[in-house]
Protein backbone atom coordinates (compact mmCIF):
# COMPACT_ATOMS: atom_id res chain seq x y z
CA UNK A 1 0.00 0.00 0.00
CA UNK A 2 1.06 3.63 -0.44
CA UNK A 3 1.99 6.15 2.21
CA UNK A 4 -0.35 8.88 3.31
CA UNK A 5 1.38 12.22 2.59
CA UNK A 6 -1.63 14.42 3.17
CA UNK A 7 -0.94 17.49 5.29
CA UNK A 8 -3.21 18.27 8.21
CA UNK A 9 -5.74 20.88 7.03
CA UNK A 10 -5.34 24.29 8.66
CA UNK A 11 -8.22 25.39 10.85
CA UNK A 12 -10.05 28.51 9.78
CA UNK A 13 -8.69 31.53 11.63
CA UNK A 14 -5.65 29.69 12.94
CA UNK A 15 -2.46 31.78 13.12
CA UNK A 16 -4.34 34.95 12.19
CA UNK A 17 -3.47 38.09 14.11
CA UNK A 18 -6.32 40.50 14.72
CA UNK A 19 -6.82 43.69 16.61
CA UNK A 20 -9.91 44.50 18.65
CA UNK A 21 -11.70 47.63 17.52
CA UNK A 22 -13.91 49.46 20.00
CA UNK A 23 -16.46 52.15 19.42
CA UNK A 24 -16.67 54.51 22.37
CA UNK A 25 -18.31 57.93 22.16
CA UNK A 26 -18.55 57.67 18.38
CA UNK A 27 -14.90 56.91 17.62
CA UNK A 28 -13.36 53.64 16.45
CA UNK A 29 -10.15 52.89 18.33
CA UNK A 30 -7.79 49.93 18.60
CA UNK A 31 -6.13 50.59 21.97
CA UNK A 32 -7.16 52.51 25.04
CA UNK A 33 -3.69 53.71 26.04
CA UNK A 34 -4.41 57.30 24.95
CA UNK A 35 -7.88 57.53 26.53
CA UNK A 36 -8.61 59.95 29.33
CA UNK A 37 -10.05 58.77 32.67
CA UNK A 38 -13.64 59.54 31.65
CA UNK A 39 -13.50 57.33 28.56
CA UNK A 40 -11.82 54.53 30.52
CA UNK A 41 -14.56 54.78 33.16
CA UNK A 42 -17.22 54.58 30.43
CA UNK A 43 -15.60 51.42 29.11
CA UNK A 44 -15.50 49.88 32.61
CA UNK A 45 -19.21 50.67 33.12
CA UNK A 46 -20.33 48.92 29.95
CA UNK A 47 -21.77 45.41 29.92
CA UNK A 48 -19.29 42.95 28.43
CA UNK A 49 -20.76 40.60 25.80
CA UNK A 50 -18.67 37.53 25.09
CA UNK A 51 -19.30 34.35 23.17
CA UNK A 52 -18.97 31.09 25.05
CA UNK A 53 -17.04 28.36 23.29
Amino acid sequence: MGTNNQAKPQRSGENVNFERIRRITGYLVGTTDRWNDAKKAELDDRVKHTAKN
